[in-house]
């Protein structure tokens, strides 16, 4: 008996799976809504037609010609923007360094993410479409994070964005504050901790040095070193420091190193960002900021204000504010609320929803490819049944690539977008107490 509820089960699967729509072949015009294209003004009765995972055309109905084969979806009276990039996340139960060294460069998220974890699908019924997994903060160097595109997959391969040399893309985190003071060989100081990461850094410059001048020579270069080629790699910028950082100090900190060294940093949480938001302006570093209703957690973060985005926006920076989740600190089902509530603390609503979208995207290096609604850029984007920041709007699409991977009409994507902590696991293990006790 068990067995058969279980078979049942995979047929249920494979039947969603499977009913799943995609734009890959076959044009689709999503016709009559309002378009929030983020890049420019809205469009009343726009049309988005993609085909083969990009978009083809975005604009006025009048405006666009529809090829004959298009497979034309009535959208009227709802609105349409992009997917939503979140900038910092831990869906995926992945986790990076462990405790052996307070900085360890080498280790990568992609050895670590779990594309089957159901992280993914909350984050599609809250319209996320591309991630930035990291490992925790109890480091000040966990490891190498990585970009996906938020679809259904079987192997963690299948959702990276890929470097130009085809390799998985990502940056790093950092992290400075209480988060990584522990016992030795970890830092117990702030002054030590900020020590540590100059000394690795330093030590990246010399592995440089005498890569160079071994030129081709095998025999004279270092031994190979997967740590120092992480730390080469943010020197050089081809990745980009995700630094996790709370009070006003800790961010100078990090602006102070980043300059030092001359590597790219986005900053994260910032909950202190209004009290020197002069500095970061000056500096032209980029915040992603968490933006909560119930502060609380840690003393350092007892000064978080909503306000930053705002204040960041006054200062003519609005390019520099982005949001994320942390999910599960915020739940990625509500990621549109965390834009609303930069609103209602003084961020105008542009500002607000290109830090969901096109600001985040770019400071993953993604800007030319997500963030827009554009012609040319993945065919990312959400169906909604009204205005993005009322409490009220449902994600009733989700679209990754030209795949509709979140359906709200769908009773199983249903589950996840409204159900509580595991609702819509798909797990064979949850008919353990079904039938005559076997397989139990």
């Amino acid at each position: 008996m068990a067995r058969m509820h279980r078979a049942s089960l995979v047929l249920l699967f494979c039947a969603v799976a499977s009913n799943r729509s995609s734009a890959q072949d076959t044009p689709h015009a999503f016709v009559g809504a309002r378009l929030l294209t983020i890049s420019g003004a809205p469009i009343d009765d726009g049309v988005l037609l993609i085909h083969h995972g990009k978009i083809e055309a975005v604009g006025a109905r009048a405006s666009v010609a529809l090829p004959a084969n298009a497979v034309v979806v009535d959208v009227k009276g709802k609105v349409l923007m992009p997917g939503l990039v979140d900038t910092h996340s831990h869906v995926g139960g992945g986790w990076g360094a462990d405790e052996s060294a307070p900085i360890q460069a080498g280790v990568r998220m992609l050895d670590a993410v779990d594309c089957r974890d159901a992280g993914f699908q909350r984050a599609q019924a809250g319209g996320i479409t591309t991630i930035n997994v990291m490992s925790g903060s109890g480091h000040l160097m966990s490891g190498q994070t990585l970009y996906v595109k938020n679809r259904d997959v079987r192997s963690i391969e299948e959702l990276c964005y890929r470097f130009p040399d085809g390799s998985p893309m990502g940056g790093m985190k950092m992290a400075n504050g209480t988060n990584s003071h522990r016992d030795p060989p970890f830092p117990a100081t702030r002054g030590k901790s900020a020590a540590l990461v100059r000394e690795s850094f330093v030590a990246a410059q010399e592995y440089q040095r005498k890569l160079a001048a071994a030129g081709t020579d095998e025999s004279k270069k270092p031994a190979r070193d997967l740590a120092l080629e992480g730390l080469l790699e943010v020197l050089s910028g081809r990745r980009i420091v995700h630094h996790h950082t709370h009070r006003h100090d800790d961010v100078l900190t990090v602006l102070r190193l980043s300059k030092e060294f001359g590597f790219r940093v986005v900053l994260h949480h910032v909950s202190e960002a209004w009290k020197v938001a002069d500095e970061i302006v000056a500096a032209k570093v980029p915040c992603s900021l968490i933006v909560i209703d119930s502060p609380g957690g840690k003393l350092e973060a007892s000064d978080f204000d909503a306000r930053s985005a705002a204040e960041l926006e006054k200062r003519g920076a609005a390019d520099l504010v982005a949001f994320h989740t942390d999910d599960w600190i915020t739940d990625s089902r509500l990621f549109l609320r965390s834009a609303a509530l930069a609103v209602r603390a003084g961020v105008s609503r542009e500002t607000a929803l290109a830090g969901l979208t096109l600001n985040a995207a770019r400071m993953l290096d993604l800007g030319d490819r997500v963030g827009s609604l554009e012609r040319g850029k993945d065919a990312d984007f959400l169906v909604l049944s009204g205005d993005p920041l009322s409490v009220y709007t449902h994600v009733e699409a989700t679209w990754a690539g030209g795949e509709k991977v979140f359906d709200r009409a769908n009773e199983q994507d249903r589950l996840w977008a409204d159900g509580g902590w595991g609702a819509g696991l798909r797990r064979a293990g949850a008919l353990c107490c079904l039938g005559d006790g076997e397989d139990r």
